[in-house]
């Protein structure tokens, strides 16, 4: 009997967790935000609990369970609307290499060494640490790189605005300052909390607007 019990709770909590990922959004696993992996764990843990204590009732683990896609949601909401929210939960974006050089100091802060830095070079067929322009560690722990290659050399967009933030790392990249990011935009007759999302290429910022802003 216990066996057809432990099988049908099984069955069970698989459709529910489908159902509680599917609320919480798409996102693939290496792109799993800290938040989102302690919650992932927690679902886990509860539902193996409830699988194994089959004599308890299944909504000591289905309450907790709905408690935490609840806090995740409204986590997201507020960090979406919100980039210093978002900042402290999720952290932000480490330049590992900037213009071909190792910022070591960035790798001792992330605790990110020589040997993980090679390793994700090399999964991305990159064969040298020389062939590499710029590498950007995300927040999920994938490493971004962008290669050298003189032809393409400032096709590729720096992101200068996001959600309103200036980004200061950003234009001491591209050598510029915020003196002329602030003309840039009085030109476009936008400040820079109202811009959604602006980015730096070919020698040109780009502009997306906050079409939330009146």
């Amino acid at each position: 009997m216990k066996y057809f019990l432990v099988l049908e709770r099984t069955l069970l909590f698989y459709v529910i967790i489908t159902i509680v990922y599917r609320f919480m959004g798409k996102r693939e696993v290496g792109e799993l935000s800290i938040l989102d992996l302690i919650v992932s764990i927690l679902i886990a843990e509860l539902a193996a609990i409830a699988i194994d204590k089959y004599n308890e009732s299944i909504f000591l683990a289905i309450i907790p369970m709905i408690a935490l896609v609840i806090i995740q949601i409204l986590v997201a909401k507020v960090s979406l609307k919100n980039s210093n929210v978002r900042s402290v939960l999720e952290g932000e974006p480490s330049v590992i290499i900037n213009r071909g050089k190792v910022d070591f100091q960035v790798m001792l802060e992330q605790r990110y060494n020589l040997d993980d830095l090679l390793t994700q070079l090399r999964s991305q067929g990159i064969r040298s640490i020389e062939e590499v322009d710029y590498a950007i560690l995300e927040t999920s722990g994938k490493l971004s790189v962008f290669e050298k290659d003189q032809k393409k050399i400032g096709a590729y967009p720096l992101p200068v605005i996001l959600d309103g933030k200036i980004q200061e790392d950003v234009l001491l990249q591209i050598k510029k300052s915020k003196e002329w990011l602030f003309d840039t935009l009085e030109e476009e007759n936008v400040k820079s909390e109202n811009v959604f999302y602006a980015f730096f290429r070919d020698d040109q910022l780009f502009l997306i607007r906050d079409e939330s802003v009146k």
